[in-house]
């Protein structure tokens, strides 16, 4: 077949527009005869080409465009995984240009690709032109890729980790005036002061960032000091934000500690050290912090509530003031929906509502998270109404912050909800909480009903975390190692523990370095639970035991270094439900543990220096035993009668048996653990049989045909598996 192609006139400089209503017609046929009028100025040999050849580039086209697809979900993958290893990393500036770049140009591929599919063009030709110079387009980007073998990121050490941080919303003055400060040598020490809420620590983060980016001090340093200061964990905390060799552990002396930590910070080089959530004066050198100065180039930078800490400590003094009536709308907008501004009936109660908030951006968001979705006039009317008789009630700014997040908190309309979220207040202050452990701790006190299998009652955890997060008053978080976590807002926290100081009735003393026992009279008889974990507790002597406890259920002990408990501690808490001693060291149990016949959960994990346990036959009601970690070596006796037991873990390497005939009562099993390297905890199939509410398992069979009974009998079940073969039986398999 022989194609000619003769002149075409020249297109008008305007094109003719049809009549109204017939526009967009005229307007979809210019398009493509320019189209043609270009491909007529490339060569006919290659015009031949785009026609003939149109499916050819229309693969290769597709073939790029999935190659540089796949290069750049390989170069995000490995560059999430360089940003959350331990020592952190920032992005190299040209890969994320790069990234950048070609999500714009994949998308333009996407354009192109529906425009010759759906038959836009007239002429094959011209398709095939499209197609070839957007896939030249996209091989020039493909070559060009960031090289992964060198690295994606900056080299991490040297500045620091990026902190998760949401949006910063307000006047950009005060960000950069810390900036301007940061960048004159004539300024060594930055107090950045104003109320709880009110945002400084999310401008602080903001610019951490900044620094981390811009290169221009050898590290970055952030430390959260908290209410309760304590000089070794703030020393503790640095070391490790330095990510040192050097780390204090083994050092006790608090001269010497600060010794060590001063040679650290020189060594560090130039850098900018954040103090976050400083409450009280610091000394800087029983910390063993170097004197900024503009010989050194080092910069301090500290987060208060209170202009006095920041003049004492010799600070340029910096306020963050509220958000400006304009400022907090916006926000509050933004957070509870944009639409809302169309509602003219709505608008004038909600402006009211707005500045109840007094500008504070962790109020506003929390309270705009509460009412997010109510169109009915008269549930802004009346949340209007209890915002000002709550505050209305507190003269003191802080206490009006505090009563208007019990607000957001009385609208969480499911008790259930609001009984876990009080619970994270057993958690120190700024702790990370890990969203798994968390949701695990809600089950074993019960909050969330007992729905038949473990992985319903997570599912409805997640559900309640959830709400709580949409609601503001938890802050989703991923911590440095990519694990999935929550906080608490250190006011949300004050909040929450205002609220459980009355009813229900908590005790929580957790991390403030406490080397004792609290005394008795702080054990009031109404208390519900105590929280003491992540302290420096050694010994529960007699003489300090609280009084009797009728309604204590929970007792959180973990994270202390507590060796002994008296035989009395645990007769005056006859509704102990919850006990977590996991990670103490503890080396063996009072037997008055054997009359705690309301015990549900009881958790030793990682108690390494655990040897013996009394008999445990009478805790007819545990539903939880967790002993990965210990040193026993027989299983406790009396353990066969527990039949109402859900979840077992022991991992434990000492352990010599598991005793025939065990298993088959404990017929309620939903989780089951062992330790996969122990032969001697090896299991036959028989043992396993009438587990049939099994839903996790981790193990290890005897041989290879145990193993093949034990997945035939489960086979009808839902059991998420991880069993193994002991040595001699993997030796077997291999032989067959």
């Amino acid at each position: 077949m022989t194609i000619r192609l003769q002149g075409v006139a020249p297109l008008p400089q305007e094109p003719h527009v049809a009549p109204t209503g017939h526009g967009d017609i005229a307007m979809e046929y210019v398009e493509p005869v320019v189209r043609i009028a270009n491909c007529l100025g490339t060569p006919v040999c290659k015009y031949l080409q785009y026609h003939r050849k149109l499916n050819g580039y229309v693969r290769n086209f597709k073939r790029i465009r999935d190659e540089l697809n796949c290069k750049m979900k390989d170069i995000e993958l490995q560059l999430k995984a360089e940003l959350l290893r331990p020592l952190g990393k920032i992005p190299k500036q040209g890969v994320e240009n790069w990234l950048k770049d070609v999500k714009e140009m994949i998308r333009e591929a996407q354009v192109v690709e529906n425009k010759v599919s759906n038959g836009r063009y007239i002429c094959r030709a011209c398709s095939g032109k499209l197609v070839d110079e957007k896939t030249r387009e996209m091989k020039e980007f493909l070559d060009k890729a960031p090289n992964a073998s060198e690295g994606l990121a900056i080299d991490g050490p040297s500045a620091g980790l990026p902190l998760p941080t949401s949006e910063l919303v307000g006047d950009e003055a005060v960000r950069n005036e810390i900036w301007a400060c940061l960048m004159q040598e004539e300024v060594s020490k930055i107090g950045v002061w104003g109320m709880g809420g009110v945002g400084k620590t999310t401008i602080m983060k903001h610019i951490h960032y900044d620094l981390l980016k811009q290169q221009r001090f050898e590290r970055v340093i952030w430390v959260t000091i908290s209410k309760e200061f304590y000089v070794m964990k703030v020393q503790d905390n640095i070391s490790r934000a330095l990510e040192s060799k050097e780390y204090l552990d083994k050092e006790e002396d608090k001269l010497r500690r600060a010794a060590i930590l001063s040679e650290m910070l020189k060594k560090a080089g130039k850098h900018v050290l954040i103090l976050d959530d400083v409450w009280d004066k610091v000394s800087l050198e029983e910390v063993g912090i170097p004197e900024p100065s503009d010989s050194n180039g080092c910069k301090l930078v500290l987060t208060t509530r209170s202009e006095h800490v920041c003049k004492y400590m010799g600070c340029k003094v910096i306020k963050v003031k509220p958000l400006s009536e304009e400022e907090a709308l916006i926000l509050f907008l933004s957070e509870v929906r944009p639409n809302m501004v169309q509602n003219q009936t709505l608008m004038p109660t909600l402006k009211l509502v707005v500045k109840e908030c007094a500008g504070l951006p962790l109020t506003i968001v929390i309270i705009a998270g509460t009412l997010r979705g109510e169109d009915d006039p008269l549930i802004w009317k009346n949340a209007l109404g209890e915002l000002k008789e709550r505050i209305g009630k507190v003269e003191e700014v802080e206490a009006k912050v505090i009563e208007s997040l019990k607000f957001s908190f009385d609208h969480l309309k499911d008790k259930q909800v609001k009984h876990c979220f009080l619970y994270c207040t057993v958690y120190p202050e700024d702790f990370e909480i890990w969203k798994d452990n968390l949701i695990e701790c809600w089950i074993k006190e019960g909050f969330i009903d007992d729905m038949g299998t473990r992985q319903e009652m997570k599912d409805k955890g997640h559900v309640i975390l959830k709400k709580l997060e949409d609601n503001c008053l938890l802050e989703n978080n991923t911590n440095k190692y990519g694990i999935p976590c929550v906080k608490m807002h250190d006011a949300v926290r004050d909040m929450a523990l205002s609220i459980t100081s009355m009813n229900p009735r908590y005790m929580v003393q957790a991390g403030l370095q406490l080397k004792e026992l609290p005394k008795r009279g702080q054990w009031s008889p109404d208390i519900e639970k105590v929280s003491l974990m992540f302290n420096s507790i050694s010994e529960i002597p007699t003489d300090v035991l609280p009084t009797k406890c009728q309604l204590l259920t929970t007792l959180l002990l973990l994270r202390n270094p507590i060796k002994k408990i008296s035989y009395s501690f645990f007769t005056n808490m006859p509704c102990l439900c919850v006990l977590n001693l996991s990670f103490t060291k503890i080396e063996s149990l009072p037997n008055s543990i054997s009359e705690l016949n309301n015990l549900t959960t009881l958790l030793l994990s990682g108690c390494s220096e655990l040897r013996y346990l009394p008999c445990l036959s009478m805790l007819q009601e545990l539903k939880k035993l967790d002993l990965s970690g210990t040193k026993i070596e027989e299983v406790p006796k009396g353990m066969d009668m527990l039949i109402k037991l859900r979840y077992i873990d022991l991992v434990v390497r000492t352990l010599k048996e598991i005793p025939a005939g065990l298993l088959p009562k404990l017929v309620h099993l939903q989780h089951l653990i062992f330790d996969v390297d122990n032969e001697k905890t090896s299991l036959k199939a028989e043992e396993m049989e009438p587990l049939k509410k099994l839903e996790y398992f981790k193990g290890c069979f005897q041989d290879i045909n145990e193993f093949n009974k034990f997945i035939s009998s489960m086979q009808q079940t839902n059991v998420a598996l991880e069993p193994s073969l002991n040595e001699k039986a993997m030796e077997k398999v291999i032989e067959e």
